[in-house]
């Protein structure tokens, strides 16, 4: 489990298939503190560590991604030299500081629009038919693993939705999300709480 809180960005070093495909990422953690058999979601994709190394501040670990999380995420994304965000797995005890993330990306949305509001910046995202009835202004949504805060949802006639998003400039300048631009497509993992609401009340129907 994660709380989308992200604590590093790293980068993809390696990236070739082997059975699986399996990728090298760059991170400033200290690999004594990675277990072997670890989770870290990466741009909120949970992803188990099978090897790590390097030293504290420039360490690296391997990750093995299954066609079926390769197919379900960002199309393109797990290249040579994609930057990633990066969030360990939570401790008992920990601060749950943003809202409970599986990482477990549910979908693919796409970046309708960037504008500067005041300092932080205003994103839109078109989130596909099967996400937008799980998605409620003042909830939480996992965008490319960071916790967030929905303003607004517009419904579409085709059953997709907009929806918006502010991104102070903290959360711009530690994750990807300051490098985002209208066309951009993003992970997307609903709240877990809104997934089961759903289907309880499916069932009701």
């Amino acid at each position: 489990m994660f709380t989308g809180i992200v604590t590093a960005t790293g980068t993809i070093r390696e990236a070739h298939q082997a059975g699986d495909l399996r990728a090298v990422i760059a991170c400033p953690y200290d690999p004594a503190a990675i277990a072997i058999g670890a989770s870290i979601a990466c741009s909120g994709v949970c992803l188990t560590v099978v090897e790590k190394g390097g030293r504290k501040g420039d360490a690296w670990f391997a990750v093995q991604i299954s066609a079926e999380t390769v197919a379900r995420t960002v199309p393109g994304r797990w290249v040579e030299g994609g930057a990633l965000n990066l969030e360990q797995a939570l401790k008992l005890g920990d601060e749950l500081g943003g809202h409970i993330v599986t990482g477990h990306v549910d979908g693919v949305g796409t970046v309708s629009s960037v504008t500067p509001e005041g300092d932080s910046h205003r994103v839109v995202i078109a989130a596909p038919s099967d996400l937008a009835p799980y998605i409620a202004a003042k909830g939480s949504v996992t965008l490319e693993g960071v916790s967030l805060t929905v303003n607004s949802v517009t419904d579409e006639a085709d059953g997709t939705c907009l929806f918006g998003l502010n991104i102070i400039p903290h959360t711009a300048d530690v994750t990807t999300l300051g490098a985002l631009k209208a066309g951009d497509a993003v992970n997307i993992e609903i709240d877990v709480l809104a997934r089961y609401l759903q289907r309880m009340q499916s069932l009701r129907g």
